[in-house]
Order: structure tokens, then C-alpha cells, then sequence
């Protein structure tokens, strides 16, 4: 199982737990660059933080299905922080 803090942030640690940004980009139907720039950014877009997306519990619901469990929750919360700070 992958530990959260053997990666630079929280999006990179869940882009890896569903098998890499390819397979991250396909979940949320977004393209490879874009999601290179969320991990770049170290957090999702804003629509995911007001709730008019919903990449963190698809994110989560993959990651689960590879043994690689965290919540959905969780990761919006690791990477909040980031988005503050910005």
C-alpha cells in the first residue's frame, strides 16, 4: 500500500494510488496535461472545492478498487491547505 508521505502532496499520492496521472486523467475525464497541472498546483480545481465536480470521490473510489484506500474527504482537505496558501 502507498504512503501519503512518500510523495510531494496529496494529488500527486492519489494520482499514483489510481496508477499514475494517465490513469487519473481517464477517471475524471480530463486530459494528462490538465491534471499536470493540478499535481504541479498541489491541489484540485476550484469546482471540486464548492462542490461542482467531484474528482476527490472519484479519485478515492479507484484508488480503493487498487488497495490504495483514502477518502475523498481527505483529499481535499491535504490539498486545501495548498490552495490558501496560493
Amino acid at each position: 500500500m502507498l504512503d501519503p508521505a512518500d510523495f510531494p502532496n496529496a494529488i500527486a499520492f492519489a494520482f499514483e494510488a489510481v496508477g499514475g496521472i494517465g490513469a487519473a486523467a481517464k477517471i475524471c475525464d480530463r486530459s494528462y496535461q490538465a491534471l499536470n497541472k493540478w499535481r504541479q498546483a498541489a491541489c484540485l480545481p476550484r469546482t471540486d472545492y464548492t462542490g461542482e465536480t467531484q474528482y476527490a470521490a472519484l479519485l478515492a473510489t479507484a484508488a480503493k478498487q487498487k488497495g490504495n484506500v483514502f477518502e475523498a474527504d481527505w483529499l481535499l482537505h491535504a490539498s486545501a491547505s495548498h490552495r490558501a496558501a496560493a
